[in-house]
């Protein structure tokens, strides 16, 4: 299965860090959003969360707010 994985995140930001390991932990590519460098893109995913904290996580275009490796895991069919 192609996944689309989106982490919206900041370089200080320690629950960021945590999900960016839980998808290299776990062999899944994903795109890193630096919303601290792009207001651009904190605009993006503040319009896709409703959120301005981070970590934001878009799996297939469903969102999740914050490090929650069971969503994660569920969304990407992942074997728990």
């Amino acid at each position: 299965m192609n996944n689309s994985v989106t982490v919206y995140s900041t370089p200080t930001c320690h629950y960021c860090t945590m999900a960016k390991n839980f998808f290299k932990t776990h062999n899944v590519p994903f795109k890193d959003v630096d919303v601290s460098k792009s207001r651009e893109s904190a605009m993006e995913m503040m319009m896709k969360s409703g959120q301005m904290g981070v970590p934001v996580v878009d799996i297939n275009s469903k969102i999740i707010v914050g490090f929650d490796p069971n969503a994660f895991t569920d969304l990407l069919g992942l074997k728990k």
